[in-house]
């Protein structure tokens, strides 16, 4: 039963593996780079007809198990693989290549008539984690702070977890929610709001928080020179995972996202060239 089932899986990435040497990519994962990935396909595509390439989002974590159970080409994410992962790709026959196609900062986001306009991180961290509860202990407005994240399943929410809460719980009461866009929905319409999502979703609706390392730090913007430069505290390399080396109609797709055009498309989106 268990040769059976090899055979078939084999046969599967096989076809799908032929799939995209026969042009076409799927391409799956981060929410925050879901846009970016589009638009990298879509100009991909006016140049090279012949090739059709699908992209969607629904979380870094569902690009990887995409990638590891074979029903993608390319996983979009916005966090580095985990060790679990790459344990289960080697179980699979193979090794997962990282390439860094962009950088991005985390805007944290309020609503435009909150008065608060800078936090330091720890500050941060002891609101999302619900020990900071109203907004007049960081002076704001006396109001019940609503704490907004990601869900589980996404890059971004594992990104803050990690260099913001410093691996510590988000609070009991944090609303979960499935997308940036919904992120900024609410912040819109909330004014006791505050969220996370990557720069490139900023919009007018929003107010992005000025962030600093502590007290005696400058309070920064997020920007394209504040992550370049590495002065906005709350940055992320973005990346792209193959099946190993990628080949063929892949490869292509992947140096035409780091290519100049490419980059340019990455620029006009608000996240940050790697060149």
């Amino acid at each position: 039963m268990k040769f059976g089932i090899s055979i078939l899986c084999c046969v599967l990435m096989c076809s799908f593996a032929l799939a995209a040497q026969n042009g076409l990519i799927q391409v799956k994962g981060s929410d925050t780079m879901v846009n970016l990935g589009q638009r990298w396909a879509e100009n991909y595509m006016e140049k090279n007809p012949d090739v059709n390439i699908a992209v969607t989002g629904g979380g870094s974590g569902t690009g990887f198990a995409a990638l590891i159970g074979g029903s993608c080409d390319v996983a979009e994410v916005s966090r580095k693989i985990e060790q679990k992962e790459l344990d289960q790709a080697k179980v699979k026959g193979f090794e997962p290549k990282e390439i860094i196609v962009a950088l991005d900062g985390l805007a944290v986001v309020v609503n435009l008539d909150n008065q608060v306009s800078g936090l330091t991180m720890e500050e941060l961290k002891n609101i999302f984690t619900g020990k900071i509860t109203n907004w007049k202990e960081v002076g704001g407005k006396d109001a019940r702070i609503t704490i907004l994240s990601r869900e589980v399943n996404s890059g971004t929410h594992v990104y803050f977890k990690e260099h913001v809460l410093n691996k510590a719980e988000f609070s009991e009461n944090a609303l979960m929610l499935p997308s940036s866009q919904a992120i900024a929905d609410e912040v819109s319409g909330n004014p006791n709001a505050i969220g996370y999502y990557g720069m490139g979703y900023i919009g007018s609706s929003e107010k992005a928080i000025k962030v600093a390392k502590d007290k005696q730090s400058e309070y920064v913007a997020p920007s394209a020179e504040s992550v370049k430069n590495n002065k906005y505290p709350i940055s992320r390399p973005l990346f792209m995972y193959t099946r190993g080396e990628p080949s063929g109609t892949v490869k292509d797709f992947i140096d035409f996202a780091l290519s100049e055009e490419g980059q340019k498309i990455v620029a006009e989106l608000d996240f940050v060239p790697i060149k």
